[in-house]
């Protein structure tokens, strides 16, 4: 069975890597860009070191700042706008995975025509490469930066899907972890076990191949060891850069290999209740895990070993256990061990969201398959 392997290009890693992007926009002969960020990084002034290494290299620029945490259909109908107003030849998103997101959107449908929504009814539906895009993260957990998806709210049917397509692919992402110190504690939380649980379904999922595992389990050990401590000092360099890494390496599993119910349970309460993703996935990775172990021991065997149990003399489903609960302690000492109910998930929308999460193309790999009354179980243990 061949398999196809996607990434971008070029990343530009670690401290101050921002400061190389100028010299590599000039190469390319860039004019004018189109900076997809949210409001808040602008009012911080964070997007800042973005527009002056722009404007060091006399590179013009225009800002959208709309993007909503769960970015929209009018979030990119907006910006594609204001790209067309402004004659912008390529796109930058400054911002964790809501402003790459959108501007994925934005640059597909600048290239392709039509609406976001004629790309999410199959993989790679595009037929042309996308506007040019560069990302630039300032978070590390999405890695959306570097990958093949972009997750779409649709507010008029409260659901929430997925795009996957090559044509996706940025082509350079900027992973400049000095721009992540200033992350609160409760987002570098949620991020860190958005990218755990991009680990955790990767390795397990039916389309893992050698290079998406080692991938995956190297994310898995940088995160276990490297989470607690740069959420609870956001200024230790050394975490911040194991966890840029970790996030990174997820996506790497992930965009290749896919992902599982986790995700495709959390894109319906992002949709349906506009829950912070990372959080929701945090919620639903022990659970869901529990679910697929009976299918993959060995695998989340493995996962307790990355995580840091010694499983020394563990049959693999004591093993397997072990690291679930290694997850779940994880997320505790981070703050994101919440129930769904709490967040004020309601029972009446369980049979709406479990239908749309099983017709989610991320429950297309994941190992265990389940029925409609298998994911509403998997929701009300989360409540």
């Amino acid at each position: 069975m061949s398999t196809t392997f996607y990434m971008p290009p070029m990343s530009l890693m670690g401290q101050n890597a921002i400061k190389q992007l100028g010299g590599e926009l000039n190469a390319r002969n860039f004019k004018k860009a189109l900076i997809v960020t949210d409001k808040a990084l602008v009012d911080i002034k964070l997007v800042d070191r973005l527009t002056d290494e722009l404007a060091a290299h006399n590179i013009d620029f225009a800002i959208f700042d709309g993007v909503k945490p769960n970015p929209t259909e009018n979030n990119i109908d907006r910006g594609l706008a204001l790209l067309e107003a402004q004659k912008c030849d390529f796109v930058i998103s400054f911002g964790g995975g809501s402003s790459h997101d959108c501007a994925k959107g934005i640059a597909l449908v600048a290239a392709n025509g039509g609406h976001i929504r004629d790309y999410s009814k199959g993989v790679h539906l595009s037929t042309k490469p996308q506007l040019p895009l560069v990302t630039v993260n300032t978070t590390a957990g999405t890695a959306a930066e570097m990958t093949i998806f972009a997750i779409v709210t649709n507010e008029e049917d409260e659901t929430k899907y997925p795009v996957v397509d090559k044509n996706l692919t940025p082509i350079i992402a900027v992973n400049d972890s000095e721009l992540m110190v200033a992350m609160p504690k409760f987002l570098t939380a949620a991020t860190g076990m958005d990218a755990l649980t991009h680990a955790v379904e990767a390795y397990v999922s039916t389309a893992a191949t050698p290079i998406t595992d080692a991938s995956a389990i190297k994310a898995i050990e940088l995160i276990a060891q490297n989470l607690k401590t740069a959420v609870d000092n956001g200024e230790d360099r050394e975490a911040r850069d194991a966890m840029q890494y970790g996030e990174y390496l997820a996506g790497m599993a992930f965009s290749n290999a896919s992902l599982g119910y986790v995700h495709s349970m959390a894109h319906q309460l992002g949709g349906v209740y506009d829950l912070v993703h990372g959080l929701c996935n945090a919620i639903l990775l022990p659970v869901v895990s529990r679910f697929n172990a009976t299918e993959k021991v060995e695998r989340f065997a493995d996962v307790a070993k990355a995580m840091g149990v010694d499983t020394t003399g563990m049959t693999y489903a004591d093993a397997a256990e072990a690291g679930i609960i290694a997850i779940e302690k994880l997320s505790a000492s981070v703050g994101t061990a919440q129930r769904l109910a709490d967040l004020g998930v309601k029972q009446d929308k369980l049979e709406f969201m479990a239908i749309n999460a099983l017709n989610d193309a991320c429950s297309l790999t994941n190992p265990r398959k389940a029925t409609t009354q298998d994911i509403i179980n998997i929701f009300n243990k989360a409540m």
